[in-house]
């Protein structure tokens, strides 16, 4: 018998303590938020992109990962505080996952090489989102229905999918201006590097939806070092920049006092925008936090359209 049980981060609890945590998820009623319709499952999201697709649907998983990270990188939707924390993605705890007894798993085709474990402790629905080269807004749409309609949503479904339509359409309309200046959408590295979003890019496919030119025409770079070094961004030297999340603290003070940053003519001439934190892997709750935050920053930037 199984007598030491870990939590999503590795560390012993005992027994007792796991014996109380499924209990406190398997109260009736209180697994999920209010849903225009009866939900019969214990869902645990895995994949982040599929959490937002989840929760837009106003379900709340009993479980996720990298909750602490989520919350500071997507910052929207809200999750329960109820919610457990599976770990990293990258190597969630099937042992806590086990104990939880879900009856749905949310993952996407990155996690391939656990869907047999994952398989043995409940179905899963895998859904892409993010293909090298393709752009990921459409795939995010069809996600919301599919995942409606396995969870007898699809009234809901509709509902979130209209909105989204429309939310779009308005700032493309508010935004027609200022189509005639490209824009590069980037993160910050470091005080040399960024990583920039192309039409492959949730932030990338958006700006294209809005009738705005992307400044960088490659592929997006996700990888975890920022690969793109500044200066790269002065190929495009009438274009905006738009920062999108924090930048991080040791880069700050480098930014100032790069001469290749400051040398930038878009830097020079005030055509930099920031963007608060905004999840780069996200479904359609990423797609509508960008759409926001951006239309917001551009309308009230000062620019001239």
């Amino acid at each position: 018998m199984v007598s030491e049980f870990r939590d999503a981060y590795g560390k012993s609890i005992s027994r007792r303590q796991a014996l109380a945590l499924l209990a406190a998820f398997a109260v009736p009623g209180k697994t999920f938020a209010e849903t225009p319709q009866s939900v019969p499952k214990r869902i645990a999201a895995i994949d982040w992109a599929m959490l937002e697709t989840l929760a837009a649907l106003g379900v709340m998983p009993i479980a996720a990962t990298e909750l602490v990270q989520f919350r500071k990188d997507a910052v929207e939707p809200v999750l329960d505080e109820s919610v457990a924390d599976l770990g990293l993605r990258g190597s969630p705890n099937l042992e806590l996952l086990r104990l939880l007894r879900p009856d749905l798993i949310l993952i996407s085709p990155f996690y391939a090489r656990f869907e047999a474990s994952f398989r043995a402790i409940a179905p899963t629905l895998s859904l892409p989102f993010y293909n090298r080269g393709e752009p990921p807004y459409a795939k995010a749409i069809i996600a919301v229905s599919a995942l409606a309609s396995e969870l007898g949503l699809d009234e809901r479904g509709r509902e979130v999918v209209a909105k989204q339509a429309a939310l779009v359409e308005e700032a493309r309309l508010s935004l027609q201006g200022f189509a005639s200046r490209p824009t590069y959408l980037v993160n910050i590295g470091d005080a040399r590097h960024v990583r920039v979003f192309g039409a492959d890019s949730m932030f990338g496919d958006i700006l294209s939806r809005l009738g705005l030119p992307n400044a960088w025409t490659d592929r997006s770079r996700y990888t975890f070092a920022a690969p793109v070094p500044i200066e790269n961004l002065a190929a495009e030297p009438e274009a905006r920049i738009v920062i999108i999340s924090d930048i991080p603290v040791e880069a700050r003070n480098g930014l100032k006092n790069s001469m290749i940053w400051q040398s930038l003519q878009p830097v020079r001439d005030g055509r930099v925008l920031m963007l608060g934190n905004i999840n780069p892997y996200g479904g359609v709750a990423a797609a509508a936090r960008f759409t926001q935050l951006f239309k917001t920053a551009l309308s009230s930037s000062g620019e001239t359209p």
